[in-house]
């Protein structure tokens, strides 16, 4: 990892490290933000990479994490019925409080507050899945169990 990726992805290879992680973030230096760049900096398939969406309850705008596969798009009915409250897209600026992190780079762990996480049940298909690492040129590589154990989520059809 270079010493030029800046402070959130050096974050991100800390809490992975905490957490007993050994994999390492990966830095590109064309864009992963989206599922499609992230697959094809990779090489891998576009539904081996988890895109981390925050989403917030309309009620109680507490914040509510999927771990979605690549390809798919969040059935946000769905999600609202396993939580048992309505939710809606975050802005950006309710996703970088909540998280640290912007739009584009967040990883699946590494906030200051505990969020809620489902994942979705597509990515247990893979043997290995991509994960973004604080900024839209950093990933790294982790199994779907990997993903269950350091975010606790509960796996679910989000389609």
């Amino acid at each position: 990892m270079s010493n030029t990726v800046g402070e959130s992805v050096r974050k991100v290879q800390e809490v992975l490290r905490s957490l007993g992680f050994s994999g390492e973030v990966v830095v590109f230096s064309d864009s992963t933000r989206t599922a499609a760049e992230a697959a094809q900096a990779v090489g891998c398939q576009v539904g081996q990479i988890v895109k981390s969406l925050i989403f917030k309850g309309k009620q109680t705008q507490r914040p509510v994490l999927v771990e979605a596969s690549g390809v798919n798009r969040v059935n946000e009915r769905r999600v609202s019925e396993v939580i048992g409250e309505p939710i809606e897209k975050a802005d950006a600026d309710f996703v970088r409080q909540h998280t640290g992190f912007a739009v584009g780079g967040v990883p699946p762990v590494g906030y200051a507050e505990h969020i809620e996480t489902f994942i979705d049940e597509d990515l247990l298909q893979y043997e290995e899945i991509w994960a973004a690492a604080g900024n839209p040129h950093a990933v790294f590589r982790l199994t779907p169990d990997e993903l269950r154990e350091m975010t606790g989520g509960r796996v679910i059809g989000i389609k």
